[in-house]
């Protein structure tokens, strides 16, 4: 039970219908808001009248006595208004304000109804002219009246008060009043600019306010009108906008009582003066006040008529000073024309009114008038005001794309209104798209049945591509305008499938790489594949060199890679990402391209441009293996003349200059990084080689035969790390000959002479340290000892390899040493001191003790060896005395 409650205190259209949160114009005592269904999204407006302005306008004459009389007066006026409102819910005609939703009451105690979209109201027009014309100056200016829009941003109005707009108007006006004239049997009897509404149509229709019954009428009217004593009484304390506006009534209502259509007829000559005058107001001015109208009246001067211009500050039009106004403004009704005249007039016969007319009446044509009447309409489109055809011309136009003889032409003329509105985007994304959608695409299941007018009109589509992609985002492109060119890949007509696919540019400017490599190359690639038509097979490939980021038609060339100075051809759009990718380019174009069977000269040198444009994106290794065979053997076809040949080599020339640059490039990388390997490799094999006392030397050729002879072989022992103790091999002759010779220096001979009474000497001490063998100390007396220590180098002497009989030392295989035995006479003229070694070590010495010995050091220890040659010499003792083994690096104390 509260339920239903609430319900009823709910109003109908707030609870249906979105309304905006603040009016869009005044008409009258009338609010107008934006409204949409919210079931069905229809726009539609909110009329709206607050009960509050009936006491706003009261407060002046109320008082505590009268309270319940304005009470009893407002109830009367809501109720006259809810009837007035009734009224429109019976009256059906395209001049006559459609009803949307009839009238009921608010929660504030106001009315609500919703009609048809409304744009403004002709008063409101004429206000805001005025200001225009307030701003520009006394004349104006002719430009769009700049308005605020909801968003803030500044915008051109988009109605503009023209002459044909004045003449359009006028002419859907007499058509709404013939209408209530004639068929209604009714009398408007207040009509005014606040009665007339311009729609979302650019049409103009009349709000049926007030209604009084046409007494001389011959049609029965059912509408239950005003009577005219209850029209023309005038209370101040309610507002003007609900009573009758004398300023555009009849005389024959005010001074002669008498109701009749010619009253309607005078008033809307008083609505055409105001449309020229400036201000934009009626030529009478009343106040409301019958006196001061009959005054008016009772003079010539006063009352609006030819010799005074119709009391209008402007200059007419010739047609309606001389032809129309004259039979319109006159005292007596009999003399005044009827609707039905006056939309016969002079006034209404030129070109564009009666285009408009014809527009209008069109679906009651022949078809043979319909199409000469489409053919002939674009001649004249040009002469419309854009609002007219953006809001009258190419709605009605739209409407006929329903008759599919006529559908190709219907298209044309939509296309070219297109083009030529400033607001071309927007009308082509509200009105035009959904029409393209319903007429050509498909259902899903349903088979696509040839049609030739639908095919007249997808040509019509497709020609006009890139003005549709230019008035349409990415996202409209896709999810509308992409099924209808998908449709025309798709069909059996070559000429079609010809013109969708030159709309590839178009495609690859708007849409995005994935929607380009995902749904419209593989319809691309399926119409190359299977079409047996050379010129489709030819558009393909270009369609391919697009695809690939070239141009169409383009025809440049690679250059060869050495000047670096390619210049591209300049394409009429500019590039975009949207190409295909290098894996696509490669797996799926490329093998397309290998697989074609025709050698016409004019696909092969399609072919190439596509081979120019995969040039610039593949691999030189897919170029070398895969491209070239495949050029070579395109370049060799039977019918290519001369000049294609060239062209051909000219290409393969470039590919392949390229690929060797790169490979060469590549081996030089490659060349730099194994170059370093390898020598880091050989320092690798250096040290090991000096790790193990080879110097990186090989085995002398004596030296081998000696080992494999057995001669000599135990005059010397080899340690593990090396040569032990061996003798000095002879210097040959060209050793000799290179070594330097000095003035300070010891004379060759004489160094050769001195060494041989010596013998053999040990090896000089550039070799590494690691070439002595472990020795055994000879025992020394004390006193020796102390000599020795006091001579330093002077006394010591390099050990001479001795043979094995006056050795007074000998390696025993058995232990690391042996006893010594004595020596014998000859021996005791080589030096007894030997240097004892360092204990021996199961590790090597480190290579860096060979290199620190350089040759002046060599040299220097040579030199202090000579010279102790002359001096004392311990010599060792034959008794053996026990010596205390010294290990570390004491073993070199005798060096120090």
């Amino acid at each position: 039970m509260f339920t239903s409650a609430l319900k009823s205190l709910s109003s109908n259209i707030s609870a249906n219908y979105t309304i905006s949160s603040s009016p869009t114009s005044t008409c009258g005592a009338w609010k107008v808001y934006d409204g949409k269904k919210k079931s069905t999204g229809r726009a539609v407006s909110i009329f709206v009248f607050e009960r509050k302005s009936l006491d706003a306008q009261a407060g002046g004459f109320g008082a505590r006595s009268s309270s319940s009389s304005m009470r009893k007066v407002h109830e009367e006026v809501i109720a006259r208004v809810k009837k007035e409102s009734n009224l429109l819910a019976r009256l059906r005609h395209p001049s006559i304000l459609e009803l949307a939703e009839p009238i009921e009451d608010t929660r504030s105690g106001g009315l609500m109804f919703a009609t048809e979209p409304v744009t403004a109201s002709l008063a409101g027009l004429l206000l805001e002219k005025d200001d225009q014309e307030k701003a520009g100056g006394v004349a104006g200016r002719p430009s769009r009246f700049v308005v605020k829009g909801d968003n803030g941003e500044l915008r051109r109005r988009e109605l503009e008060i023209d002459e044909l707009e004045i003449q359009k108007g006028l002419l859907q006006i007499a058509q709404g009043l013939e209408f209530l004239h004639e068929s209604a049997g009714l009398v408007h009897g207040n009509l005014t600019p606040d009665a007339i509404y311009i729609n979302a149509k650019s049409s103009t229709t009349l709000a049926v306010e007030q209604k009084i019954t046409n007494d001389t009428s011959d049609t029965p009217s059912n509408i239950h009108p005003m009577s005219l004593s209850e029209v023309l009484y005038h209370d101040p304390r309610l507002p003007r906008a609900l009573q009758l506006d004398m300023d555009y009534t009849s005389p024959d209502f005010v001074m002669d009582s008498n109701v009749s259509t010619a009253a309607d007829m005078f008033s809307l000559g008083l609505v055409m003066l105001a449309l020229y005058n400036s201000p934009h107001t009626s030529p009478l001015k009343t106040n409301s006040n019958i006196s001061t109208f009959k005054k008016l009246f009772s003079s010539s001067s006063s009352a609006p008529s030819a010799t005074n211009n119709y009391l209008s500050s402007r200059p007419l039009p010739k047609d309606l000073l001389n032809g129309v106004l004259p039979r319109l403004i006159t005292r007596r009704p009999g003399q005044r024309m009827n609707a039905r005249e006056f939309q016969q007039s002079q006034f209404f016969d030129n070109i564009l009114v009666s285009s408009i007319r014809f527009l209008d009446s069109l679906p009651a044509k022949t078809p043979n008038e319909k199409s000469q009447f489409m053919r002939g309409l674009p001649k004249i489109l040009d002469q419309f005001p854009r609002a007219v055809l953006e809001k009258k011309i190419l709605p009605a136009l739209l409407e006929e794309m329903k008759d599919r003889e006529i559908l190709f032409l219907v298209l044309q003329n939509a296309f070219k209104i297109v083009k030529s509105l400033p607001s071309g985007r927007r009308a082509f994304a509200e009105k035009v798209i959904p029409k393209l959608r319903e007429t050509f695409t498909v259902p899903k299941g349903t088979a696509n049945e040839r049609d030739s007018a639908k095919e007249a009109g997808l040509v019509v589509v497709l020609e006009n591509i890139e003005l549709i992609g230019e008035s349409c985002s990415g996202k409209e492109f896709k999810e509308n305008i992409l099924p209808i060119l998908q449709l025309g890949l798709e069909s059996h007509t070559h000429s079609i499938v010809d013109k969708s696919l030159g709309c590839l540019p178009t495609i690859m400017a708007v849409l995005d790489f994935s929607t380009i490599k995902h749904e419209v190359f593989p319809i691309v690639a399926a119409v190359f594949s299977k079409t047996s038509s050379l010129g489709i097979k030819i558009r393909g490939l270009q369609a391919f060199v697009i695809l690939c980021g070239g141009s169409p038609g383009s025809s440049e060339m690679l250059g060869d890679g050495l000047d670096g100075a390619v210049q591209p051809l300049k394409s009429a759009k500019p590039s975009n990402n949207a190409v295909l990718d290098k894996y696509t380019v490669q797996e799926k174009i490329v093998p397309l391209l290998k697989a074609m069977k025709t050698k016409e000269p004019a696909v092969m040198m399609a072919a190439l441009a596509v081979f120019k444009q995969v040039g610039k994106l593949a691999d030189t290794e897919f170029l070398a293996t895969e491209c070239l065979p495949i050029l070579w053997g395109f370049s060799l076809g039977p019918l290519l003349d001369l000049e294609q040949f060239q062209e051909y080599m000219a290409l393969i020339k470039s590919l392949s200059a390229r690929i060797e640059i790169e490979q060469k490039r590549k081996l030089r990388e490659l060349s730099s990084s194994s170059s370093a390997t390898r020598s880091n490799d050989l320092m690798n094999v250096d040290s090991t080689d000096a790790f193990f006392g080879n110097d990186g030397k090989d085995v002398g050729e004596s030296d081998f035969e000696r080992l494999v002879l057995g001669r000599g072989a135990g005059k010397n022992t080899s340690g593990m790390f090396g040569d032990g103790l061996r003798s000095q091999p002879q210097q040959s002759q060209a050793s000799r000959a290179a070594t330097p010779v000095f003035s300070w220096s010891t004379p060759a001979t004489a160094s050769a002479q001195h060494n041989a009474n010596r013998g053999p000497t040990v090896n000089s001490m550039g070799a590494s340290l690691n070439d002595f063998a472990a020795l055994k100390p000879t025992p020394l007396p004390s006193a020796g000892l102390g000599n020795s220590m006091t001579n330093g180098f002077s006394a010591m002497a390099p050990v001479q390899p001795l043979n094995k009989q006056s050795s007074p030392w000998s390696m025993n295989p058995s232990g690391p040493m042996s006893q010594p035995v004595p020596t014998s006479a000859h021996s005791q003229t080589q030096p007894s001191f030997f240097i004892p070694p360092p204990p021996k070590s199961t590790l090597p010495f480190p290579q860096s003790s060979n290199a620190a010995l350089s040759a002046q050091n060599q040299s220097t220890i040579q030199n202090q060896y000579q010279q102790g040659l002359g001096g004392s010499r311990l010599q060792m003792n034959g008794t053996n005395q026990p010596v205390r083994k010294k290990t570390g690096l004491d073993a070199y104390e005798s060096l120090l």
